[in-house]
């Protein structure tokens, strides 16, 4: 049957763009959702996350893409990781109706922990684990502008944990969300979500928005085909304050709150159902001043505060971070960015019967201070960047990772890169304090552990052939040494498995993305990924096998956008992903595959005037339900992807 899923979406496709061409040619004034922004725009996109100033997308030199709101909007995606399903090379899977594994090159876990990511610039990584919790990373998914994304090392600027990648989730400025958007639907299993935002001009150059979300979504399919139990519900509300009187000085205030419940089923080793607790909030203050015309200063400072019970641990976490960064230029031919940053976090977990810590209350402060230097060495078209971050932190001390970039821009809208870069990613707590106790073997944490090394090594090319065609082709390999393993220890309880650096591997492979225009109203973009992972080493727990082969070895996806007469909107989109399989682990005796899946996802939108917009949105239409995940190191239900239908309205005045 998968076979016959590509010719049945380019069948789509063809049909669409068939139906387009007999109808009338629609007026490009009318209020049809054209789209917004050229190839050559796009192309042109400012992006930060490289450097951490701003520069055009097309000259950068890492492996960067960006996801547009128009992007977000097309694509259907409910929530922040869908959407980034929609850059090549990420690697998104779900585990049950709440839970995510997300990575970028390899190593893929629910507690994946070599991806950093961002949303406005406050890093939203767990130091209980180095990774992230992606069901309370959320906002109104009509207020993201845009998600910049790094596959490869981005520690340089951004620290410890930005090993294989970096995003960082942009919001829209209060200035740009002026009015009223009310937005809401439902399906299954989406179940009944709604969403709420007003902006408001208080003064000249003052603007302020405050918005409301709220879903209640419905449990997926254990893979016989019976319900989970794992339904949640969440509610989300914030505002953001912006304040730009003078050329100067720019002001933002902004913050989040969120409470929600979701349900659970642990295999421990007797079947035990919780519902978790989940609520947090945060609070971000941003002063940008600007010196003179290639000079600025950004200072920024956010109090951010989870609270989480899930039946099996309850933890409850305070952190603080201020942070500066300054750019200028020294000389005609150097662009210099140096800052500085120190983060305080503090956290108080509750053990249970099945995870404990030995210090439950432990705080942890880093400091860290970075430079960079961009060079021009023939005009404008050779720039060497070099740089390196150095921290401080309380699991390893201090570490340094550097850096050098290298972009070649020959002309004719094509760009060369190559990049060498260290980094690393420092101990969580867990790995540190931790006694997990499996259905196997206990699991202890090592206050001894050292962190894990990065030695990457990558290659890129962008052309622009054409008005309407882009390519981008990226290659990497990359070294690491003192992975986290696990080892046979004795102890007056048994034999256990202790966390360590037993393990070093290497990691190879790259990316292509495409776009192409072929007419003003439709618009082709594709990706294709291979990732290969080597492990050395052996452990008890084989976690070699398990870091090898968690990651698809390839990946591909085409998605289709049209832009029909009345004022109608048709985006498809094909996804294939490798299979992957976890061996023997600490909670499991036998080995379990995922098989490899393929799955298209459709949007038909109708707008026919600016303010209103009716959807009907089907996902994973390919089968009834698939696999993409299975647990790992905590024994919940493995559960199925369903297929995915729901409605939304869109109104806006």
């Amino acid at each position: 049957m998968r076979p016959k899923l590509l010719p049945l979406f380019v069948s789509v496709t063809v049909f669409s763009l068939i139906f387009a061409l007999s109808l009338p040619a629609q007026d490009t004034n009318s209020a049809s959702v054209l789209f917004t922004e050229s190839l050559q725009e796009l192309m042109d996109t400012p992006v930060s996350i490289v450097s951490g100033s701003p520069e055009n997308l097309s000259t950068a030199a890492a492996a960067v893409s960006v996801i547009t709101q128009e992007d977000i909007q097309r694509s259907g995606a409910m929530n922040i990781p869908d959407a980034l399903r929609l850059v090549p090379g990420l690697d998104v899977a779900r585990l049950d109706a709440h839970t995510w594994a997300v990575s970028s090159r390899g190593f893929n876990d629910v507690f994946a922990d070599k991806l950093l990511v961002m949303i406005d610039g406050r890093t939203v990584y767990t130091p209980l684990f180095s990774g992230v919790f992606w069901d309370v990373q959320d906002t109104l998914m009509e207020d993201i502008d845009r998600i910049e994304v790094v596959r490869g090392p981005g520690a340089t600027v951004w620290g410890a944990n930005a090993v294989n990648g970096v995003i960082n989730i942009i919001t829209r400025s209060a200035a740009n969300s002026q009015g009223v958007l009310v937005s809401g639907g439902g399906g299954s299993p989406e179940g009944d979500f709604a969403n709420f935002r007003y902006g408001a001009k208080l003064d000249d150059g003052v603007f302020l928005k405050v918005y409301g979300k709220y879903f209640n979504r419905d449990g997926s399919n254990l893979p016989r085909g019976s319900e989970a139990g794992d339904a949640w519900s969440m509610a989300r509300g914030g505002f953001r304050l912006d304040v730009d009187r003078t050329n100067q000085n720019q002001f933002t205030v902004q913050g989040d709150a969120y409470a929600g419940h979701e349900h659970e089923t642990y295999m421990l080793p007797m079947p035990m159902s919780t519902i978790g607790n989940l609520s947090g909030g945060n609070l971000l203050g941003r002063w940008t001043h600007t010196l003179s015309e290639d000079s600025q200063l950004n200072v920024q400072a956010y109090y951010d505060h989870t609270y989480r019970n899930v039946g099996i641990f309850s933890e409850d976490r305070d952190t603080f971070d201020l942070s500066a960064q300054h750019n200028f230029h020294l000389g005609e031919r150097q662009e210099v960015t140096w800052g500085a940053d120190y983060r305080h976090t503090q956290g108080h977990i509750i053990d249970s019967p099945y995870i404990s810590f030995v210090d439950p209350q432990r705080s942890l402060d880093l400091y860290s201070a970075f430079a960079q230097d961009d060079i021009a060495l023939v005009d404008t078209n050779l720039h060497l960047t070099l740089g390196s971050k150095f921290e401080h932190n309380d699991f390893t001390g201090f570490e340094v990772q550097p850096s050098a970039r290298v972009v070649w821009t020959p002309g004719g809208r094509q760009a060369w890169w190559g990049a060498v870069s260290r980094a690393v990613r420092t101990p969580s707590q867990a790995e540190s304090d931790v006694v997990l106790k499996t259905t196997r073997v206990a699991i202890l944490g090592n206050p001894d552990m050292l962190a894990e090394e990065l030695t990457a090594y990558e290659m890129g090319y962008r052309l622009q052939p054409l008005d309407r065609l882009t390519l981008d082709l990226s290659g990497f390999y990359n070294h690491y040494d003192r992975l986290r393993s696990e080892e046979l220890v004795l102890t007056a309880r048994g034999p256990s498995a202790q966390v360590g650096n037993g393990l070093a591997g290497q990691g190879y492979g790259g990316e292509a993305a495409a776009t192409v225009q072929p007419l003003t109203m439709w618009r082709l973009r594709g990706g294709f990924s291979y990732c290969q992972v080597n492990i050395d080493g052996d452990d008890i727990a084989r976690t070699a096998e398990l870091l090898e082969d968690s990651t698809p070895r390839y990946q591909f996806f085409l998605r289709s956008s049209l832009d029909l007469p009345q004022h109608i909107t048709l985006d498809a989109t094909f996804r294939y992903v490798d299979g992957i399989s976890f061996p023997a682990s600490p909670i499991a005796s036998t080995i379990t595959d995922i098989p490899s899946y393929a799955t298209f996802d459709l949007r038909l939108a109708w707008t026919p005037c600016r303010n209103f917009e009716v959807a009907i949105v089907g996902q994973n239409l390919a089968q009834s339900q698939h696999l993409e995940f299975a647990p790992t190191f905590i024994p919940t239900q493995q559960t199925a992807v369903t297929r995915n239908v729901y409605g939304k309205i869109t109104l806006r005045f």
